[in-house]
């Protein structure tokens, strides 16, 4: 990976999220929770804690269960090739309203900063379109990122992928509640959905 011009992942989340309307965030593992944490805590906001690969399967969970409101998966490049065959899943189920976006440092970040597999070998654009994702596009600029967050509501076009290089600084930790039924229940009560 080239070292420069590489972007800030909390500008490219921020820039996400900024005009988010009613968007259902979901964040990966890690760091991804902590910048959309960052970007402004909010009631559909979905962290997650735990499982590392399944981020893009819970996106894709939502966004059948909700087919009028824009999904946005956030997750970096270790959670998503834990994860990979879960491409395979959204090209062919092909939700309209589901994103899924990757913050690739081409780093493992939960455990030590070790290279990842997209600093080699791992293309993760090819990987989505072929599982049948054809709008799946490397992002480079903060105007791509801006254009990408803007797709996200036309929930009729989907799905869609962009794999967003970003650079490895160590940010400081800005953590969400860790308690995963009020995470759900809040989720659950914006959408208008009894508590479980």
């Amino acid at each position: 990976m080239s070292k420069t011009n590489l972007l800030d992942r909390r500008r490219v989340v921020a820039a996400l999220l900024a005009n988010r309307k009613d968007v259902v965030a979901i964040g990966g593992l890690g760091a991804s929770t902590n910048d959309i944490t960052a970007a402004g805590d909010h009631a559909r906001n979905f962290y997650l804690w735990g499982g590392m690969g399944g981020a893009a399967m819970i996106g894709l969970g939502l966004a059948l269960a909700l087919p009028k409101l824009p999904v946005l998966v956030i997750t970096g490049d270790g959670e998503m090739l834990m994860g990979m065959g879960s491409l395979a899943t959204i090209g062919l189920q092909k939700p309209a309203n589901l994103s899924i976006v990757v913050l690739d440092n081409e780093r493992y970040g939960e455990t030590g900063g070790q290279t990842s597999h997209t600093s080699a070998v791992a293309d993760l654009v090819g990987v989505a379109k072929a599982c049948g994702i054809p709008d799946s596009r490397a992002i480079s600029t903060m105007a791509e990122v801006e254009a990408f967050a803007a797709s996200v509501h036309d929930v009729s076009a989907g799905p869609r992928f962009a794999n967003v290089k970003i650079d490895s600084a160590e940010l400081t930790r800005i953590l969400p509640t860790r308690d995963g039924t009020y995470i759900v229940n809040r989720l659950r009560g914006d959408l208008g959905f009894p508590p479980i």
